[in-house]
């Protein structure tokens, strides 16, 4: 392939996939727009007309918000690679670091990422403090949006700066199969994240305690009994310090799994319905679809690994973007491209990815409804649509492109023969 065709390609692919995502969220904010002021019949006397057109109007906002960060990441790419952006980097680099590629390498990564996070600041505070304020979900103040603002970047420098090190370092020692030991240090460093985030990562943003509720201690404790799971303990997380959204959730890896319930859950469900959610998280580690997602991820990053072993000899990619490498050492240089890229070439793949996400949610919800009430899970879900502002009607064909979970009325329908 010359440059110039894969100019073209690159062009045609940033086109196809920023349109379509247009042209859906359109479509979305039509269909929401059109049923906000009608209930479905199925949730009548359920949610009531208030609670329905506020879901539609949260839904509206957040996809007008995605289409503006959208843009903004498109434009970034753009500057980045054809307009030269890359290029201004690398120069930079190489003056300030004549006689030191691999730090060179390693810090036009880490400049990329740090660029790309600035330019995302202020469409995350605006999400945290006028849209989610707004719609009354904000509980966050300034000063604690900074502190978590710097704590994940310093955990994002401990974690990510040593892994791209080694990657580059892999690289440019190892020859034309680099990318099998990268791709084993990748999985490496995923599984070894799986294991530190509930115990280490997680505690530096949240507090833990465990349930205090006897009562619902003993029924969970009942319900894990009766599914032959062991866990680590029941912990109650202050998610109230963060948002007025509500969830649960099991994390961490073999004898150390532990659940996790959010304090404002635990404020809106009953402890039946509670069970019933937990009933639903711990069928998918029952079903093994958390251990199937992992593969799931791991396969693919094997195949973009070893895509880019192939791309990195290939002059077209980096003259076709016009980010050709100045100092010869094009390792770090490819990682950036081929992550500023490979989003709008894998675009079509997301339909395929979330039609698995939504067959897992519904296997799990009849898990639930054979390990618990599936009445409580209806009742249970029906809160949470509320209360989290989801809309009861979102476009068909936005919902199957996007949604990793089926559409309400879609998921209860499901569960309403078993309750």
């Amino acid at each position: 392939m010359t440059p110039t065709a894969f100019t073209v390609v690159f062009l045609l692919a940033l086109v196809v996939s920023t349109g379509v995502r247009f042209w859906l969220a359109g479509r979305q904010i039509r269909h929401v727009a059109r049923h906000a002021d009608r209930v479905p019949a199925q949730f009548a006397g359920k949610v009531d007309a208030t609670a329905h057109r506020r879901a539609a109007a949260y839904t509206m906002a957040r996809t007008r918000l995605s289409m503006l960060e959208a843009t903004v990441q498109v434009a970034l790419t753009l500057a980045l690679t054809l307009l030269g952006g890359l290029v201004v980097l690398q120069v930079m680099l190489v003056d300030w670091l004549p006689d030191a590629p691999l730090a060179r390498q390693v810090l036009l990564v880490v400049a990329v990422a740090v660029l790309s996070g600035l330019v995302d600041l202020p469409l995350s505070w605006w999400r945290q403090f006028r849209l989610e304020q707004r719609f009354g979900f904000n509980r966050m103040t300034q000063g604690l949006w900074l502190a978590d603002l710097l704590k994940g970047t310093l955990v994002a420098a401990l974690l990510g700066v040593p892994l791209v090190l080694l990657m580059v370092w892999l690289m440019t020692r190892l020859g034309s199969t680099w990318w099998i030991w990268a791709w084993a240090a990748w999985a490496a460093f995923n599984l070894m994240v799986l294991v530190l985030f509930p115990t280490v990562i997680a505690p530096l943003f949240n507090r833990f305690e465990p349930l205090a509720d006897s009562d619902l201690a003993r029924r969970i404790d009942g319900l894990l009994a009766r599914c032959g799971f062991r866990a680590r303990g029941v912990m109650v997380m202050d998610g109230s310090r963060r948002s007025a959204h509500g969830n649960a959730y099991f994390t961490g890896m073999g004898a150390a799994k532990r659940i996790v319930l959010f304090d404002t859950l635990i404020a809106r469900l009953t402890p039946s319905e509670i069970e019933a959610v937990l009933a639903h998280e711990l069928g998918h580690f029952k079903l093994r679809h958390i251990v199937k997602r992992i593969v799931w991820s791991f396969a693919l990053s094997f195949a973009g690994l070893a895509l880019l072993g192939w791309l990195v000899t290939q002059p077209w990619f980096f003259v076709g973007l016009n980010a050709p490498p100045l100092d010869g050492e094009p390792w770090g240089l490819a990682l950036v491209l081929f992550a500023l890229v490979a989003p709008h070439f894998t675009f079509p793949l997301q339909p395929l990815a979330s039609l698995a996400s939504r067959r897992h949610e519904y296997q799990a919800d009849r898990f639930a409804a054979e390990h618990a009430r599936a009445d409580d899970l209806v009742s249970a879900l029906t809160k949470l649509y509320a209360d989290n502002a989801s809309t009861l009607t979102p476009d068909p064909l936005h919902s199957a492109f996007y949604d990793s979970h089926p559409p309400a009325a879609l998921r209860i329908g499901r569960l309403a023969p078993a309750a």
